[in-house]
């Protein structure tokens, strides 16, 4: 997901497709674990997607409080 995707997105969507991110992500690495992924460059896409979803709620915070 791109910068300028998540800039589109309304906060409730954000949280949202944050949370199920998170989720999707934690299934991943216990599946991973179990048994290997055909595409293990995936885990590192996701963690790098939810972390660019992080970083776009926290500026939202800051950009409320000044």
């Amino acid at each position: 997901m791109k910068n300028q995707e998540l800039r589109e997105l309304t906060d409730k969507e954000l949280k949202d497709r944050l949370e199920a991110a998170e989720k999707a992500y934690t299934q991943q690495l216990i599946q991973h674990s179990i048994t290997p992924l055909d595409n293990p460059a995936k885990i590192t896409r996701d963690r790098r997607d939810i972390a660019r979803m992080k970083t776009e709620v926290r500026a939202r915070e800051l950009k409320l409080n000044k």
